[in-house]
């Protein structure tokens, strides 16, 4: 349960962030045992390029200490949702870190908050919308994949924050969100290969003083169709974004300095020996620090699409004319 709280020290249960370097990070389970392949109990000895670690030997240790193992060293961390981004077990593409902060950052998400989000996977913005909402608003989430949905169930609550994330095993597409949840979201996020399917029942979903809606799609095709349905639900502020991360890279450079009077600045015997070719005259040099973009980086990762939908009464048809002449006399 070391995600819902910060701690001090290990406890048994835990899930620790092991750390070798910025390339290579391991999440972990504390526990004094394991199940082999036999189904047969074991001591919990974990095995890195560095060597092993006793597992159990982590309880009690501070979280950050420095540990040992049989060829080498790392650091236990507390984990985070993107630390657990980095190291969690892949059952789907699934959303990082740069995609995440944007999508919290725009669908306005804040402590108190009720998010829904359809397309659980492998579970990694569930947990950074966990920690956003936290500690007093709350997370459903939806997957139509009965085993992945399970596998979610036990994750988050062996993280300690089933307390503020639900997870439904549902096709959305078809099935909506479900009646109890009408009229309780302040933002609907979607990863489905029809996101467009989904936006009438997102629109029963949120409140009616309005909310935020995003969708995650690969294809452009894809969001041509759900910016076209966002319209014709009266959806405004419709944009759609694609984060990309450059890589700034940081050298040291030389470059040599012209002289125009290198001649004068020779002495008499220097300059017969530079004709003759004898000694070999050095050129002054500046040297500097410059940056520059990486020569690679990624072509593509997926598009966002944002919007909004205004409180119920502004979407009201207005009067007819004969009604309004009716109120006037």
């Amino acid at each position: 349960m070391s995600f819902s709280v910060d701690k001090e020290a290990i406890e048994e249960g835990d899930t620790v962030i092991l750390y070798l370097n910025a390339n290579s990070m391991h999440a972990i389970k504390v526990t004094n045992s394991v199940l082999n392949k036999h189904g047969e109990n074991v001591e919990n000895v974990f095995q890195t390029t560095y060597g092993a670690l006793k597992v159990s030997s982590l309880i009690g240790t501070k979280y950050g200490s420095k540990v040992e193992m049989s060829r080498g060293w790392a650091y236990v961390l507390q984990p985070t949702p993107e630390l657990w981004t980095l190291t969690l077990p892949h059952r789907t593409q699934i959303i990082y870190t740069p995609d995440i902060s944007m999508i919290i950052y725009q669908l306005e998400i804040k402590p108190g908050s009720y998010v829904i989000e359809s397309g659980t996977g492998s579970g990694s913005l569930t947990h950074a919308l966990a920690r956003r909402v936290a500690p007093n608003g709350f997370v459903s989430t939806f997957d139509f994949h009965e085993h992945r949905v399970n596998l979610a169930k036990e994750e988050f609550a062996s993280h300690g924050i089933s307390n503020i994330v639900s997870v439904g095993l549902r096709d959305v597409c078809s099935d909506g969100f479900g009646e109890e949840l009408d009229g309780k979201a302040d933002a609907v996020f979607l990863d489905l290969p029809h996101p467009w399917m989904v936006i009438p029942h997102a629109v029963k979903a949120l409140k009616t003083a309005g909310g935020r809606f995003c969708s995650f799609s690969p294809c452009i095709e894809q969001v041509q169709k759900t910016c076209s349905t966002l319209r014709q639900a009266a959806f405004t502020e419709i944009t759609t974004m694609e984060c990309l991360q450059r890589e700034i890279n940081i050298s040291r450079r030389s470059l040599p300095i012209a002289s125009l009077n290198k001649e004068e600045k020779l002495s008499k015997e220097n300059s017969e020996a530079a004709t003759k070719g004898t000694i070999k005259l050095e050129e002054n040099k500046y040297n500097f620090v410059s940056s520059g973009y990486a020569s690679t980086m990624p072509g593509h990762t997926g598009y966002l699409t944002f919007a909004t939908l205004p409180p119920s009464w502004t979407t009201q048809p207005p009067l007819s004319p004969l009604l309004e002449s009716s109120d006037l006399s």
